[in-house]
């Protein structure tokens, strides 16, 4: 009986340590093409997702960053790889280097350019102008710095 109850302890602590810790490194395997969009008559940058972060969809990882505290007040926020004064927007790198938040608390606040690392389930999204290409679905913070 207790070694039963030592292998069910043990499957619920390695579950409960099984998400993948994944760096901006990671999420650059990615390449985009101008693709029109006849709808909103613009062109947009089409993400062609390289093979290792396709694995990484729909699993959870973990990711350290600058939460960019786009609108807090509707609990919209941004996890990217550099402070907001050279985000991709500004001019420094593109747009893998932003994931798109959308937290489990809605209670959750963060100041602008807070380092943090956060959990969460990875969505990979390439036919939502309005949302980001990478998104992070429950996200919950692991550590604050």
């Amino acid at each position: 009986m207790h070694r039963l109850l030592i292998l069910i302890l043990s499957f619920f602590i390695i579950t409960a340590y099984s998400q993948t810790e994944i760096d901006w490194g990671t999420l650059a395997d990615v390449e985009f093409t101008d693709v029109y969009m006849e709808e909103v008559d613009e062109y947009f940058l089409y993400p062609h997702f390289g093979s290792s972060v396709r694995e990484l969809a729909g699993q959870e990882v973990l990711i350290r960053g600058f939460v960019l505290a786009i609108d807090p007040t509707d609990n919209y926020y941004i996890l990217s790889k550099g402070p907001f004064s050279s985000c991709f927007f500004c001019g420094v790198g593109g747009p893998e280097t932003i994931i798109e938040l959308e937290m489990k608390s809605k209670k959750e606040i963060f100041i602008m350019d807070e380092v943090a690392t956060l959990k969460g389930t990875l969505k990979l999204n390439s036919d939502d102008i309005y949302h980001c290409n990478y998104i992070l679905q429950d996200a919950e913070v692991y550590l604050r710095e």
